[in-house]
């Protein structure tokens, strides 16, 4: 059960993201497991790319003129090889969940938490400027209905709608940090009507 639920999860974490990409009409390129799914959901939206992420050679060719990353779930960083030529990653990560898990549940997220781990220390070790956004517990509730809440230590214990943690990944792609941007956000009070200037509060608040 804890392994199909976790792969729904993964999933539908990639379809929020894409969505809200084809919303902003940005060009979207998508390494798939099976590329007549990927069709059927998206359409000629969506430039499909079915490989092994972990094989050097298509991961180059999937990459070749990609000059952004977002990562949904955890394990493609860890994974994956070279990102040379890619100018900005963002990564989507519950390793504040994670680590706030006890008893069963923390045996049942060991793996998870790994993965998050890994992909957290090779970002930041890769020389590439990163923006790696830590969410509460992923909620399947409408987004855009809530504000939001960035203090320091809210994602161990609050919630995010999946439709908003896929909007702010997007939002993201037009912040670039100098090095890297980490922050936590949860669903709460706060209101947020430009995310340029959102991001870049956050930035001044880190250093980076």
């Amino acid at each position: 059960m804890g392994p199909m639920k976790k792969m729904k999860r993964k999933k539908m974490n990639f379809r929020m993201v894409i969505l809200s990409l084809i919303v902003k009409r940005t060009r979207i390129k998508a390494l798939v497991k099976d590329k007549r799914n990927a069709m059927e959901s998206f359409g000629t939206y969506v430039e499909s790319m079915a490989g092994d992420a972990s094989n050097k050679k298509f991961l180059k060719t999937a990459l070749r003129g990609v000059r952004s990353i977002i990562c949904p779930s955890e394990g493609f960083i860890s994974n994956a090889g070279s990102l040379k030529g890619v100018q900005h990653v963002i990564l989507l990560s519950q390793l504040s969940v994670y680590r706030g898990s006890g008893g069963i549940q923390a045996l049942m997220k060991g793996n998870a938490r790994k993965l998050a781990e890994q992909d957290e220390s090779m970002l930041m070790a890769s020389g590439i400027p990163y923006t790696i956004i830590r969410t509460g517990v992923l909620q399947n509730t409408p987004g855009g209905k809530q504000g939001f809440q960035f203090e320091e230590g809210c994602a161990a214990n609050g919630s995010l709608s999946k439709e908003d943690a896929a909007f702010i990944c997007v939002e993201a792609l037009e912040s670039i940090p100098q090095t890297g941007l980490i922050f936590e956000v949860v669903n709460g009070e706060e209101k947020v009507s430009d995310w340029k200037k959102c991001f870049s509060r956050l930035m001044e608040k880190t250093g980076k």
